[in-house]
């Protein structure tokens, strides 16, 4: 049961300078996603800095999301953690919000065992009321959830499909093996989504699609439309772009690159602050170079 097909944006969540949200540019962002044909958006993840919000704040702005959205396509809320009672009952407040699925990441910093990664999403998948999207990352939180964990949870029916950002594309090939078409895998990088695509995968959760969301529309459309090289095509002029949106951390990068657009101000919480002005040249050269700026 996948809740969307194609390309869901990791929207970034723009901030004032007093440090609040911005709504009003975060619900500009959403109506221009929807007309470049994005097909669902994810709000509050990592790309929208979520980590920095209270859970009043996190909640408020997926409702707002979600209702500025009104089921045009599907919304997908962030509610991951590393304290398993505090994230169910998040993903109640979000499912509460209006939102079509949660997005889970792995509990970061306590390193799950196995056994205790797969009672944690049990219990979301539950109590959360609505369906689960894991989301494996082990580059931020040191925890990954293989293949063997995948099959597992799959045998939910809360438990839907997987972010799958692992980079490491056996594991992923060894996931798709073992999951079935019921199971939508995602890809969690940007330069790794026509290789998923091709291993029955259903889309991408995309960072990219934050400055270029026709285009990572596209790239899916074309590989399910069977036109594989149009799919590479855009895949592979992506590249360059994507190396500088991810040249230091996210979503430092990426937030600049849509402040270069016009469509939110260079604010952040810290820990995460200003890029370095090299980087920023890189974006302007990489965004002119793809025709996006």
């Amino acid at each position: 049961m996948a809740i969307f097909t194609g390309s869901g944006v990791a929207v970034i969540t723009p901030f004032k300078p007093n440090k609040e949200v911005d709504f009003e540019a975060l619900g500009n962002l959403v109506e221009w996603q929807i007309a470049e044909g994005t097909d669902c958006i994810v709000v509050c993840g990592t790309t929208g800095e979520a980590a920095t919000q209270d859970d009043d704040e996190h909640i408020e702005t997926i409702k707002f999301v979600a209702d500025k959205v009104a089921k045009r396509v599907p919304v997908i809320g962030g509610a991951g953690s590393n304290d398993t009672r505090h994230g169910v009952r998040l993903a109640k407040r979000a499912a509460d919000a209006g939102v079509d699925a949660i997005l889970n990441v792995t509990p970061y910093y306590n390193k799950a065992t196995p056994k205790g990664l797969i009672r944690h999403y049990l219990e979301y998948a539950e109590n959360s009321g609505v369906p689960n999207i894991l989301y494996s990352v082990p580059s931020r939180t040191g925890v990954n959830i293989t293949p063997a964990i995948a099959k597992e949870l799959k045998k939910h029916p809360a438990i839907v499909g997987i972010k799958e950002a692992s980079g490491n594309i056996s594991q992923i090939v060894e996931m798709a093996r073992l999951v079935d078409d019921g199971f939508a895998l995602y890809s969690g990088n940007d330069d790794q989504v026509l290789p998923i695509l091709s291993l029955g995968g259903s889309g991408v959760i995309s960072t990219i699609a934050n400055i270029a969301p026709k285009a990572t529309h596209e790239l899916t459309a074309k590989y399910f439309a069977g036109d594989i090289a149009g799919a590479r095509e855009i895949q592979l002029k992506q590249k360059p772009l994507i190396d500088a949106i991810f040249s230091e951390v996210n979503p430092i990068p990426i937030k600049a690159a849509v402040h270069l657009l016009g469509k939110c101000l260079l604010e952040y919480r810290l820990p995460m602050c200003e890029p370095e002005p090299a980087t920023i040249e890189r974006l302007r050269k990489e965004m002119t170079a793809f025709g996006i700026l």
